[in-house]
C-alpha cells in the first residue's frame, strides 16, 4: 500500500507541477510573441523613418565636410603666407649677397684699371666738364675780342709770293 500511496502522490506532484509547467510556459511563449512584435514594429518604424534619418546623416556630414575645409582652407593660407615670407626672407638676403659682391667686384676692378692708368669714370666726367668749361669761356673770350683784319702772307712779304715748299706739293698731289 505504501507502494500505491507514493505512485498517487508522485501522480499528484506532477500534476501540480505540470500546471506550473504549462502556466510558465505560457507567460514565456506570450514574452517570446510581445519580443517577436516589438522586433517587427522596430523594423517597420526604421524602414519609415530610415529615408529621414539617412537625409539628416547627409546633413550632418555635409556640414562637418564644410567645417573641415574651412579649417584645411585656413591651414593652408597660413602655411602658404609662411612660406611667402620665408621666400622673400632669402631673396631678400640673397640680393644683399649679391649687391655686396657687385661691390667687391667693381672696387677691385676699378684698382686694377687706376693701376694701368685707365681714366675712371670719374676722371672723364670732370675732363668733360672741364672742356664745357672751356669752350664756354672761348666762346666768350671770341666774342668780346674786336674782328682784325687778317694779315696775308703777300702783305708780310711786301707783295711778293712766295713758291709753296715741294713737300707740301708732294703730300696735295699724293
Amino acid at each position: 500500500m505504501v507502494k500505491k500511496l507514493k505512485q498517487m502522490a508522485d501522480k499528484k506532484a506532477t500534476g501540480a507541477a505540470g500546471l506550473l509547467d504549462s502556466a510558465l510556459a505560457g507567460t514565456v511563449k506570450d514574452s517570446a510573441q510581445q519580443i517577436w512584435l516589438a522586433g517587427l514594429g522596430a523594423f517597420s518604424k526604421a524602414q519609415a523613418e530610415g529615408g529621414k534619418v539617412f537625409e539628416a546623416l547627409v546633413r550632418e556630414g555635409t556640414a562637418l565636410q564644410r567645417k573641415t575645409q574651412a579649417v584645411a582652407e585656413e591651414k593652408i593660407g597660413e602655411v602658404t603666407s609662411r612660406m611667402s615670407n620665408m621666400a622673400g626672407d632669402v631673396s631678400s638676403k640673397a640680393g644683399q649677397q649679391w649687391d655686396k659682391l657687385e661691390a667687391i667686384f667693381e672696387e677691385r676692378t676699378s684698382k686694377a684699371l687706376s693701376k694701368l692708368g685707365v681714366p675712371s669714370s670719374k676722371d672723364v666726367d670732370a675732363l668733360i666738364k672741364r672742356i664745357d668749361e672751356l669752350s664756354a669761356q672761348v666762346a666768350k673770350l671770341s666774342k668780346a675780342a674786336p674782328a682784325r683784319p687778317a694779315k696775308t702772307a703777300a702783305a708780310k712779304t711786301n707783295g711778293v709770293a712766295k713758291p709753296a715748299p715741294k713737300r707740301a706739293a708732294a703730300r696735295k698731289s699724293a
